[in-house]
């Protein structure tokens, strides 16, 4: 019984979550994954890591923003749901824990791996997430690393998800928390022991399986899209390893360094044309 009233108390909290709190895991994440790169970093990048880091904080800023004044999108279509009991979750009726479970499983699929495969196949989409892959030094900053236009297209598959899920807001909440500090885990240029990595990465995407993602070819740009659970790309084929010697960091059409850190050529850069990839298409059967 205490178990269950421990999850309701944390689910609780998060109904109301204050924005101060919200705050300090956003700031608190990016603080300790940045200290934690300098005592143990994968890559020993030859850069300025507060230079490096300032257009990837403007885009943060930006998606905070965005997300802070369409919130209220998100809410109506959480009590739409409850008061309509529509929803997976509304129709399934599963103990508190398997809902919370569940909640967070179908917001990561849809709202997170969907929407970020989705961005990789259509090509207007693609030219406001590139802006997260050109960066050529990725660190637990690059998290945040997006486009205003893609922040806005990701809230609306977050929305999406919400309605499909039926998610009331303590589970929207306790989602987007863990999504912000294990966005920041998985892009932290942190070296992990090749098998704690590993294990790790049956559950959670680990820092060196979406560091995969951030090859600058294909098929490696195109899998491991996962954000929390890494559960989505070995279901749906999208998995896939290479060596962390053998990682290069950002797109192979875009790869001048340093238009790819000037703040105005990134807003910029969805509205420009568009060069292909070059390299293979994912294979699923590798």
């Amino acid at each position: 019984m205490e178990y269950f009233v421990s999850m309701e108390s944390i689910i609780t909290y998060f109904e109301t979550i204050p924005s101060s709190h919200r705050s300090f895991i956003l700031v608190g994440g990016i603080t300790f994954f940045w200290l934690i790169e300098y005592a143990i970093p994968l890559f020993k990048f030859d850069y300025k890591k507060f230079r490096h880091a300032l257009p990837n904080i403007f885009f943060t800023l930006t998606t905070i923003v965005i997300n802070f004044v369409l919130a209220f999108i998100l809410l109506k279509t959480s009590d739409w749901t409850i008061e309509n009991k529509f929803g997976i979750l509304q129709w399934l009726g599963l103990p508190f824990w398997a809902t919370i479970l569940l909640g967070v499983a179908l917001l990561d699929l849809i709202g997170a791996w969907f929407a970020h495969y989705i961005q990789h196949i259509i090509k207007p989409l693609w030219m406001f997430h590139l802006v997260h892959h050109t960066d050529n030094h990725v660190d637990t900053t690059t998290a945040n690393r997006h486009h205003p236009g893609e922040s806005i297209i990701r809230f609306l598959f977050t929305t999406l998800a919400v309605f499909v899920a039926g998610a009331p807001i303590g589970i929207i909440m306790l989602y987007q928390s863990l999504s912000v500090v294990l966005s920041q885990f998985n892009h932290a240029n942190i070296s992990l022991p090749k098998k704690v990595d590993d294990m790790i990465s049956w559950v959670i995407v680990s820092p060196d399986m979406h560091k995969v993602h951030h090859h600058y070819m294909l098929p490696y740009t195109d899998s491991n899209y996962g954000n929390i659970f890494s559960i989505w790309d070995r279901i749906f084929g999208t998995f896939t390893k290479i060596r962390n010697t053998e990682l290069v960091y950002g797109v192979d059409t875009y790869p001048d360094i340093n238009s790819n850190s000037k703040i105005n050529k990134l807003l910029k850069l969805p509205f420009m044309g568009y060069r292909a990839p070059t390299g293979a298409k994912f294979d699923s059967n590798n």
